[in-house]
């Protein structure tokens, strides 16, 4: 097929099929600019394969080729979103927290430490240092001179320790 037949071939599909291809394509989107802009590629498409059709059913190929371009598209569209005025300003919104989340916090750590100091040793220390200061146990064990699987068993009984005091102070 030379030029000007594949050129007046796309010319009449593009008579004949335009809207079909238009509704399709906005009816898959929801957005009339981009379905426009599908259509456009629908019909672009077409005709640079034109000499691989085999012609049997026009309409149906142009509708699939729109199908496959809206998938394509709604597949890649999460990438090109372009971001709302609230995400353009949500990353200068500081992410700390807010003064009464960190009297709050504060309370709440302040709590924990007397609770850990309450406890009978060597449970007092090791609830302090993993609880309170967020210690990692090997880092424990170092520090106090004493086995990891010891330090955490220790851990562990002083978590149910301070279970039973929080559990009583909630009534």
């Amino acid at each position: 097929m030379d030029a000007i037949e594949a050129r007046s071939r796309l010319e009449l599909m593009i008579d004949r099929y335009q809207r079909l291809v238009l509704t399709i394509c906005y009816k898959t989107t929801g957005d009339y600019f981009a379905a426009q802009d599908l259509t456009q590629e629908t019909f672009l498409s077409a005709y640079t394969h034109l000499d691989s059709f085999d012609g049997a059913n026009e309409k149906a190929w142009l509708c699939r080729i729109a199908a496959n371009k809206c998938t394509d598209y709604l597949k890649s569209a999460g990438r090109r979103q372009i971001p709302s005025r609230e995400d353009s300003f949500s990353g200068l919104i500081s992410e700390r927290p807010s003064p009464e989340q960190q009297a709050l916090d504060r309370e709440v750590r302040e709590r924990l430490l007397y609770h850990c100091e309450r406890l009978k040793p060597p449970y007092d220390e090791i609830a302090r240092l993993y609880f309170y200061e967020e210690r990692r146990p090997d880092e424990i064990a170092r520090l106090v001179g004493r086995n990891v699987r010891t330090v955490q068993t220790q851990i562990y009984r002083a978590r149910d320790f301070l279970r039973k005091i929080y559990r009583k102070e909630c009534g």
